[in-house]
């Protein structure tokens, strides 16, 4: 038997039930092969479907033609890893790449668990802007594939 408790008890003043995660995964060698109408299409079936039959709700998100971001928060046996894995198979389905996701996806994602509602604010902030960086885009306003599909209330 471990000296420690199974779970610290201040941990879930700062982890609350359910937190957010912000994600972020590539294609392979950074292909520009995403930000088009069947991926976004794709994307959005995935999510609600997500939604609707396992309470598993996508934020904001961002689509560009290399990668993509998104904040996700899940049911407490929600597993990110497994999540995406499905998504981006999802997506390479819709492109007609079903010969598995390393096919068209770098392996892998960056994930990062959000502890307020100041950091997603601030990190949405940041993420909404990629398409004017990029230059493809005068005002974050006018990317096509970028949006909130599950509202996530954080108070």
């Amino acid at each position: 038997m471990s000296r420690y408790p199974r779970v610290p008890p201040r941990l879930d003043c700062i982890f609350r039930n359910n937190p957010v995660s912000f994600a972020t995964f590539c294609t392979y060698k950074r292909r520009a092969i995403l930000a088009n109408g069947t991926v976004d299409g794709a994307f959005r079936e995935f999510t609600m479907r997500a939604y609707i039959e396992h309470n598993i709700a996508l934020g904001r998100y961002v689509i560009m033609p290399e990668h993509i971001h998104l904040f996700v928060c899940g049911p407490d046996d929600f597993s990110l890893g497994a999540w995406i894995g499905s998504l981006k198979q999802a997506l390479a389905k819709s492109m007609g790449r079903s010969r598995g996701p390393h096919a068209i996806w770098q392996r892998g994602f960056f994930d990062h668990l959000l502890r307020s509602d100041e950091s997603y604010g601030q990190k949405w902030n940041y993420v909404r802007e990629n398409p004017v960086r990029a230059g493809l885009v005068g005002k974050a306003e006018d990317w096509p594939y970028a949006g909130e599909i599950i509202i996530i209330n954080r108070t």
